[in-house]
């Protein structure tokens, strides 16, 4: 798998596709609202990406941004598996990716200014501390974080954080967690669980990780998710992950789908498997009208973006 981040403008994202997978997206671009595709590396970095343009009957026009706006280049390419071969050693990091389309420097303009934050002392801890929140919690994007930035400060039609300034600062933060993660060795806790959500999901079981924002919610939109042969459904929601991120544990919800106690006991016995399978501790006394907590959880997940 490439450790990479395929967004299509038809909406569709696709985590860690394999180069297989990634050639067939270059391939089905072309028609109207699918033209596009970006690709951004995990963990996503400010301003380093690649990107393709195609509409059925023309060229390929491909692009990769490294770092700036001073190392934004550009070619234009005739056939899908030239593109694809570039895309699969762009994300790959392969020496010598980019020797064979003939590239082009494009002028994006000066870098743009940001002015600095006026924050209280106040204001400014509030705001380091919803930031730093989510990305403890793992899952959002560098896109949500900056909309959360510019939006936790809003109060009677005062906006003190600009987009653009909210990007920055989030950003900022961003690369100290990436750095921080750096440090990490091994397996995760959180990547255990999403194993175990990966093996009940192959089980029939429809599993989801952070899925809405609380369990009302959560309950009247899993069955929405669900493939026609699921017999059941495991998740939590982004509550869920703040309390597992504040080092509380983490609470899965499940049931089934025909709601009788005996399916929702059968899916909570399927989950204590899977997450014993991983080495992750549950707790529950198999009553199904309980969730099943796993605790103790060392909460460090992997940024995506």
């Amino acid at each position: 798998m490439l450790e990479i981040v395929v967004t299509t403008e038809n909406g569709q994202r696709h985590v860690r596709p394999s180069a297989e997978m990634l050639d067939g997206l270059v391939r089905r671009i072309g028609d109207e609202g699918d033209r596009f595709l970006v690709v951004q590396p995990i963990p996503d970095l400010p301003d380093f990406f690649a990107q393709v343009w195609h509409k059925t009957g023309g060229d390929y026009t491909l692009e990769h941004r490294d770092g700036s706006a001073d190392r934004h280049f550009q070619a234009m390419v005739a056939t899908p598996e030239t593109v694809s071969a570039a895309l699969t050693g762009w994300a790959s990091r392969a020496p010598g990716w980019d020797t064979g389309p003939v590239w082009s420097l494009l002028d994006m303009g000066p870098a743009r200014e940001v002015p600095p934050l006026e924050l209280d002392a106040r204001e400014r801890v509030a705001l380091e501390e919803h930031v730093r929140e989510l990305l403890v919690g793992g899952y959002a994007t560098r896109g949500e974080l900056a909309e959360a930035a510019e939006q936790c400060l809003i109060d009677e039609g005062r906006r003190p954080v600009s987009r653009v300034q909210a990007e920055a600062f989030a950003d900022r933060m961003w690369l100290e967690r990436v750095a921080e993660q750096e440090q990490w060795e091994g397996e995760t806790d959180p990547e255990r669980l999403t194993r175990a959500f990966a093996a009940l999901e192959g089980a029939g079981i429809t599993a989801r990780e952070n899925f809405a924002c609380c369990r009302n919610c959560g309950n009247t939109e899993i069955g929405a998710e669900a493939a026609p042969t699921a017999r059941g459904y495991v998740y939590f929601h982004s509550q869920c992950t703040g309390s597992a991120a504040a080092g509380q544990g983490l609470m899965l919800l499940y049931g089934g789908f025909d709601g009788s106690e005996e399916t929702a006991g059968a899916i909570g016995r399927e989950a204590v498997a899977a997450l014993d399978a991983v080495g992750l501790p549950a707790d529950w006394d198999g009553d199904p009208g309980r969730a099943v907590h796993v605790t103790p959880l060392d909460w460090r997940r992997r940024l995506i973006g």
